[in-house]
Formats: structure tokens, C-alpha cells, sequence
């Protein structure tokens, strides 16, 4: 059973809403804080798909730009899209195309999604230190040493559990048939086409 647009509106929505949410966990280190906002980026791309999960990412997005506070710490508007942190923020939507596009094309599997969610950390941090480089009037090594190095580790970390959790909860849905999408069918869907 094909679901209907409406019902891809309401799943990218809850997308959005996930990805607000998560967006408000602050875990202060000392050199740089660790957000919410890649892992659930990562999360709702790899349970949603390439066309709702970008959907989810660009809703979350016009959201915040329209200073509803759905950014880190509850903040919003424009000002933070062009401030030094806004291209890792517009880098999610290349990240959740990216992203969708791989898993597309190699399919949810635990392996396929990790690789997915580090290609997706790496363009997300490629976007945040290229503007960080223009706002800032960086060199590349400065943006790099700011902009990217101190949150490798972290990345990673959270690139793996957003994979992992995303497959999880994916195969769950699937199985409940409240998700599928065209190119992606469901058990019941794959036994119905035999």
C-alpha cells in the first residue's frame, strides 16, 4: 500500500520535530559543545528516505530562518543562518540528500547506513568550516583547526548510533507498514508483488 502525499507531509513534520528537539541537547565539553543536531539529522534520513528526510531537514530549517526557536539552545532567525555557525546548519540539507541518495542506492543495511551517516558528517562539517572560513575571514587551516578537527571524534560517535537507531526503528516501521516509499517496499508489500 502506497502512502499518500499527506501522509509523507505528516512523517517530514515529525522529522522536523525530531530533529528540533534533539537539536536541545547541549553537552558543554571544554573547547566546543556537543549538539543533538547531526545525530538527528543522520537519524531521520536513515529511518525516513531520501525525499521525506530531506523534506524533515528543509522544514527544520525554514522553521528556525522563520525565528521559530528550533535551533541549539532554542534559538532562531536569520542571524544564526548567517552567523558563523549557519553553514552547518544549510549544510544538513546537502547532507540529508547526500546522505539519502547512498542509502538509496546501497540499501538500509547497519554497514550502508554508517557509511552514509560519516559521508554525511563529513559534508556537514565541509559546509560549517567553508563558512566559518568566509564569515570569519579564516585561512583554511584556521576554519579546519575551528571548524572541523574538534568535532571528528564526536561525529563519528554520534554517525554510528544515529546509523544504528535509525535501522532499528526503520525495520520496525516497515514492518508496522507505516512507512514505505516508492522503490522501498514493505514485507507485506514484497509478499503482495510474489
Amino acid at each position: 500500500m502506497k502512502k499518500s502525499s499527506t501522509y509523507n507531509y505528516v512523517l517530514a513534520a515529525f522529522g522536523a520535530a525530531i530533529i528540533a528537539v534533539l537539536a536541545q541537547v547541549n553537552i558543554p565539553l571544554p573547547l566546543i559543545p556537543i549538539t543533538g543536531q547531526t545525530l538527528a539529522v543522520g537519524l531521520v534520513v536513515t529511518i525516513l528516505g531520501t525525499r521525506v528526510g530531506t523534506l524533515s531537514v528543509l522544514l527544520y530549517i525554514l522553521l528556525g530562518a522563520a525565528s521559530i526557536p528550533v535551533f541549539t539552545g532554542m534559538s532562531g532567525g536569520i542571524a544564526i543562518l548567517i552567523g558563523p555557525t549557519g553553514g552547518y546548519i544549510v549544510g544538513f540539507l546537502f547532507t540529508a540528500i547526500i546522505m539519502g541518495l547512498y542509502l538509496d542506492k546501497f540499501g538500509i543495511t547497519f554497514v550502508h547506513a554508517i557509511i552514509a551517516n560519516i559521508i554525511g558528517m563529513v559534508v556537514t562539517l565541509a559546509f560549517g568550516a567553508t563558512w566559518l572560513k568566509i564569515v570569519g575571514d579564516l585561512s583554511w587551516t584556521a576554519a579546519f583547526m575551528g571548524g572541523v578537527a574538534p568535532f571528528i571524534v564526536a561525529g563519528i560517535v554520534k554517525a554510528v548510533l544515529a546509523a544504528w537507531f535509525g535501522v532499528i526503528v526503520r525495520r520496525r516501521l516497515e514492518r508496522a507498514h507505516l512507512i514505505s516509499f516508492s522503490g522501498i517496499q514493505t514485507p507485506a508489500e514484497q509478499r503482495n508483488s510474489v
